[in-house]
């Protein structure tokens, strides 16, 4: 057995969370438990109680820190997209390119563990949604200063939103929006979306 430590405070999110993804690589969700997870990071299994409480709670915080890995590494991409449109559909797109990628770790994970990955994620999904209205926010400001949606916009909530929009458009099945398809999510945002974020916000 290896010898366990508390950790630096800063780090222990981190180590544990990267314990947890290298062990969901090698044995899934099933094969996990919070015994190898404190093992394999190197902290006592009180340590790791103490931060996370279960086991869906560690695992959706891990797969949720993947999903939120594949969204940071879009924003160079959506940087160079001019227009708050364009970024919307293509921050969908890219989202959902990265999270379908048949080589990655989700989308393994979501095929052979459906249940097990739709539990965990719903556990995890609390830390999503300030991460990513955190990521939409500059550009929101800056559709602001182009004029794309109303001055008066209340940027935090109106991030949230946003979050909330991706996260629904780029994970849930549905049967009048294809999200797979520009035209479809462009229309979808333009009869919506888009309208909620030009009228003033009023009180």
């Amino acid at each position: 057995m290896k010898k366990t430590a508390t950790p630096a405070t800063g780090s222990t999110t981190d180590r544990l969370l990267d314990a947890t993804e290298k062990l969901l690589a090698d044995k899934g969700i099933r094969g996990t438990t919070m015994i190898d997870v404190a093992q394999e990071a190197g902290v006592s299994r009180a340590w790791l109680y103490r931060n996370f409480p279960d086991k869906p709670t560690l695992v959706g915080a891990a797969i949720i820190r993947l999903i939120e890995t594949s969204w940071a590494q879009t924003r160079a991409e959506m940087s160079t997209i001019t227009g708050f449109e364009d970024q919307l559909v293509a921050g969908i797109q890219i989202g959902r390119r990265a999270y379908d990628n048949p080589g990655a770790l989700l989308m393994r994970l979501r095929i052979t563990e459906r249940e097990e990955f739709t539990a965990c994620t719903g556990a995890g999904i609390r830390g999503l949604v300030p991460d990513l209205a955190a990521f939409w926010y500059p550009f929101l400001e800056a559709a602001v200063a182009a004029g794309d949606i109303h001055p008066d916009t209340d940027l935090p909530e109106a991030s949230e939103w946003i979050a909330r929009v991706v996260i629904t458009l780029g994970s849930v099945p549905g049967n009048h929006i294809d999200p797979d398809d520009p035209a479809s999510l462009r229309r979808h945002l333009r009869r919506y979306v888009l309208p909620g974020l030009r009228v003033s916000p009023g009180l």
